[in-house]
Formats: structure tokens, sequence, C-alpha cells
């Protein structure tokens, strides 16, 4: 399969992804052993290999952890105690869910088929995706739905480039090879690259690929990446923060094969009390969402580790109804223009006027750029 196909399945994957919110799990962490010891490559030759790798099928079982020290809410959501839940917990917890906890989901590809199946405690959700079709699934088993997504006639993904190329044109669910697919695609004089210590994830010896940020105007300490020794697809990721001991996000395979997954786990059709819905899912290309042509979107400063990330507003925090204003206030910080929400990767301003801006920075990056635009 083309690296345009296998780009377009995962596109298309990326398209649906909902939330991973699972009951807990048991991660298998990328761990240093000493039996481990792969033939030696310098940071560029590793970069190459993995650059270079060719997998179009796999199966396993991917988990999310993320400790970012954001307060505990459960006196405001209602979630401590009987389990009841005051009027604002749904959408809390979905917040929560994105940046929180543990979470974990089955991921199934051959050639331009994927399918990400969720399991949570009492229900399943699927998303199945036929990117030859230019048609995907969303499965809720709990809310017995079925939604099937089709593109606009005439809409394509860009393709037409290498794996690492341009990996900014071909969005893909969030795996370990995923991110190290955009790590590398930003890569300039701002990042250090090392090579780090042999070791085993998910039964396979692995190479270790370390990014450090050349700027202290930065949350991130270092990105590290295990990358099979075989053949070259990355199995793990984690992000620290500066100083810390402890990565403050990891996803990891807990699991995985490269052998060509059963065709019937690609496999959809909608059962009897199956309520299904048909939407036009439309994606566009990436210069288009860029543009800043479009006052909705998002607006850039900075570059490299320091970047930051604004989204325009309306009318800021006056709409907020007083329990939505007592949550924001239990979050955040009040600061010159706004409101911050500081976690140990990322910061997140909510200026007065209704913009947002975001990035890997300390808050006072953000008062800044928000103040400036630069």
């Amino acid at each position: 399969m083309s690296p345009a196909g296998r780009a377009r399945a995962l596109a298309w994957t990326a398209a649906l992804a909902v939330p991973l919110v699972a009951g807990a799990v048991i991660l298998v962490p990328m761990a240093a052993s000493g039996a481990v010891d792969l033939p030696d490559k310098s940071p560029a030759e590793l970069i190459e290999f993995a650059g270079a790798s060719e997998v179009d099928a796999l199966s396993g079982t991917i988990a999310q952890t993320s400790a970012l020290g954001l307060p505990d809410l459960d006196a405001l959501t209602g979630t401590s105690g009987s389990g009841d839940t005051g009027p604002a917990a749904p959408d809390v917890a979905d917040l929560l869910a994105l940046v929180t906890g543990t979470h974990t989901a089955n991921v199934y590809l051959d050639g331009e088929r994927a399918r990400l199946q969720v399991l949570d405690p009492l229900a399943e959700r699927n998303v199945y995706v036929d990117g030859e079709a230019g048609q995907a699934w969303y499965v809720d088993s709990e809310t017995q739905t079925a939604t099937r997504f089709t593109l606009p006639a005439g809409a394509e993904f860009e393709q037409g480039h290498s794996r690492r190329e341009d990996s900014s044109a071909d969005p893909a669910i969030p795996t370990p090879d995923r991110m190290l697919d955009d790590a590398l695609a930003r890569l300039d004089e701002t990042t250090e690259v090392t090579v780090g210590t042999d070791a085993r994830v998910a039964g396979r010896d692995v190479y270790e690929l370390i990014l450090t940020p050349r700027t202290a105007d930065t949350l991130v300490g270092d990105v590290r990446f295990a990358i099979d020794g075989e053949n070259g697809v990355a199995l793990a990721a984690s992000v620290s923060a500066r100083g810390a001991d402890e990565p403050a996000f990891e996803i990891a395979f807990t699991r995985v094969s490269f052998d060509a997954p059963d065709p019937s786990v690609f496999d959809f059709t909608p059962g009897e009390g199956i309520a299904v819905v048909d939407e036009e899912l439309p994606l566009p290309a990436p210069e288009d969402s860029a543009s800043r042509a479009n006052p909705d979107a998002p607006i850039v400063s900075g570059k490299g580790w320091s970047a930051v990330v604004q989204l325009p507003g309306s009318n800021g925090t006056a709409e907020l109804d007083a329990e939505q204003r007592a949550l924001l206030e239990a979050v955040t910080t009040a600061v010159d223009g706004g409101r911050v929400l500081q976690t140990s990767l990322v910061s997140v301003l909510i200026t007065d006027d209704g913009r947002m801006l975001a990035g890997a920075v300390p808050a006072s990056r953000l008062v800044e750029a928000a103040q400036t635009g630069r």
C-alpha cells in the first residue's frame, strides 16, 4: 500500500476520533533492559530509519495516561461520594477526559481500512474507516446509534508526499507513530536530538529518540520516542515537563502485532434497533483552515517550542452563568486581561474580550502574546 493510502485511512479515523474514556488499565511503559543491545545508530541514522518505515498493517492496544497537575474538581462536579452528578458534570467530565487520567483503545489497520475500538466499562464505541470508499461509521452501543460519514463529492485528502515529508497534511489517530511524524516534521535548530537507552515496549526491542528544547521559554522538558528496532515504527511516546522526574503525558502500545488483522474486524452492518444517521464530513485543506482571511481561523504567534495558538472568541466570560463562572474561577488564576489555566505542560489563557490562547509555555508568554500579538 502506498503512503498516501495509509495516510488516507488514518486521516478518516482522526476526523472521527472520540475521547478514549475507559476503566483502569495496566500500562506497559518503556523499560530499560540490559538484555537489549540494538546496533548503534546516530540521531540522524535513527531518524532516517524511522522515516523509512513502511508498515501498513498492525493491531494492538494503545494506552494513554496524563498527569498534568489539574485541580481536583470532584466537589464542583458532584462526582465524589454517591456518584450523583450536578448539572455541569457531563461537560466537565468530557473536557477532563481528554487531558487527564488513563484511557485505552484497540487499534486495527490494514491498508486503507482502519478501526478504533473504545471499550467503556459498560459499553463499546467504534470508529470504522474505509478510506477507499470514502466512508466511515461511528457506532455507540450505549446510545444504540450509528452515524455514517461520507466525504462531499470531489473532496480528497492531501496526498502525494512521503510518509514524513509533510505530516501536517495527513492527520492521523493519536498513536506514538503519529506523534513522531509530527515531531520530525517540525524539527529545527531549536531542538537537540539525542539517542537514549535501548529498551523494550510491548515485548519488542526499541531505540529511544530524545528531543530536548534548546529554549527555556517552554514548559516542555523533553519528548521521548520508543522506536521499534526491527521496522522503525514508534511504539511509545512521552512528554515530560521541565524539571520533572516522571512524564506528564504518555501513550504506548501495551501489545502490538504487525500481522494483518482478520478482515472481519473492519466489517460493520447496522443491526436491528440501531438508529442510523447520515452526515457529510467536509475536510478542508490545511491551507484553508489556516487562512488569515477566515476570522475563525487560529492565529499562531512565535515558533517552535514557544509558539502560541490563538482562537478568536465572542463575548468572553460575560455569557457564563453562575455555575460555569464558579467552575472557571476554581481551575484558573486571574491575570492581566483574563484568566489562566496552568498545567505542567500547557497553559491556556481566556481573555476578557473572548479570545483563547494556548501553548506549551508559561502563562506570562500567553499574556504577552494576547497584548502584543507576537
